[in-house]
């Protein structure tokens, strides 16, 4: 069947699908009859048949994206869990809802990192040649006088203020994840930039230590609570770009409806980051402080690390499956 006529014979359910959609994003699956909740599974199972057909033939790839992200519209409805209790759906979204959304939503976090990275690894080479470039990389009043090593300089502290300085830490951190996850509305731009200055600081200042005699204090330093902390302002980063991909690319979708469904998204994986930041936050706050070896912190680090990857790349699989 030529692409033409299969769109002809489906667009009537596909729109029937899209306004209970539209009804469902306004006021909630709660105020739907019953008829209309048997029509959207039925209409939700006729458009996956219609795009396992379209996967299946030589259809544009416009129309295999619209059908994919109909369909994953419908889906969050057809199975959302509107019986659980609050505690339930809060452990369902951390096992399950966020870590399957940040798999869907790689792309854009995996740009985020890789340009993350490049800017740390170009900014400690530019700087471990030549240490005052870090004025031309980094605005005067964030660039320390480096006379002790950056434990000493950031936990030399009373224990008493760690509940106040772990506060101060995720606050700022949530802020940093905010301004990329918004910079999405300037077209990416905001986004992109907040990731590049993000990477730039970490490599800068790494090379800066290091040119001291303390680049091991300073990745040992960061690595118990860095690496949580980082990967979660990649994924602000990629949440940012999900809204302006539907500015700049909405397929096809009114620029509205791609925003409304990529903003949706955007908004899932924002809720996972906040709470990795507050775990982050917490390690800063009292973990970190703690006088232990660099070694040890290191190995704080990778075992964080570790967890992470595990919990991103596993959990869910089996509801999804």
């Amino acid at each position: 069947m030529r692409e033409r006529t299969f769109v002809a014979n489906r667009q009537d359910g596909w729109d029937r699908l899209e306004g209970l959609l539209a009804r469902a994003d306004r006021s909630g699956l709660r105020s739907f009859p019953a008829e209309d909740l048997q029509a959207l599974g039925l209409s939700y199972r006729s458009a996956t048949s219609d795009l396992a057909a379209a996967q299946s033939r030589a259809y544009s790839a416009d129309l295999k994206g619209y059908l994919n992200r109909l369909v994953a519209r419908a889906h969050a409805y057809v199975y959302a869990d509107v019986t659980s209790n609050g505690w339930r759906r809060v452990a369902r979204f951390f096992t399950d809802v966020f870590p399957r959304e940040v798999r869907r939503s790689w792309r854009p976090i995996l740009g985020c990192t890789a340009l993350f990275v490049f800017a740390a690894i170009a900014s400690y080479l530019v700087v471990a040649h030549r240490p005052l470039s870090v004025y031309a990389l980094l605005p005067a009043e964030e660039v320390p006088l480096v006379r002790k090593s950056l434990h000493d300089s950031n936990f030399a502290f009373d224990s008493s203020f760690a509940p106040a300085m772990s506060s101060a830490i995720i606050t700022n951190n949530i802020k940093v994840a905010a301004i990329a996850f918004a910079g999405g509305m300037t077209v990416g731009i905001v986004t992109l930039w907040e990731v590049l200055n993000n990477g730039l600081m970490v490599g800068a200042l790494g090379a800066l230590f290091a040119a001291k005699g303390f680049g091991r204090d300073f990745w040992a330093t960061v690595a118990p609570h860095g690496v949580i902390e980082l990967s979660a302002i990649q994924i602000a980063g990629g949440a940012g770009l999900l809204l302006a991909q539907a500015i700049v690319a909405p397929g096809r979708l009114r620029r509205a409806d791609a925003l409304r469904a990529n903003g949706r998204r955007a908004g899932v994986l924002m809720l996972g980051v906040a709470g990795m930041l507050v775990v982050a936050g917490l390690i800063e706050g009292f973990v970190s402080p703690t006088r232990t070896s660099e070694t040890f912190r290191l190995s704080v680090g990778a075992v964080t690390g570790a967890l992470l990857i595990a919990y991103i790349g596993l959990a869910g699989r089996s509801r999804a499956a």
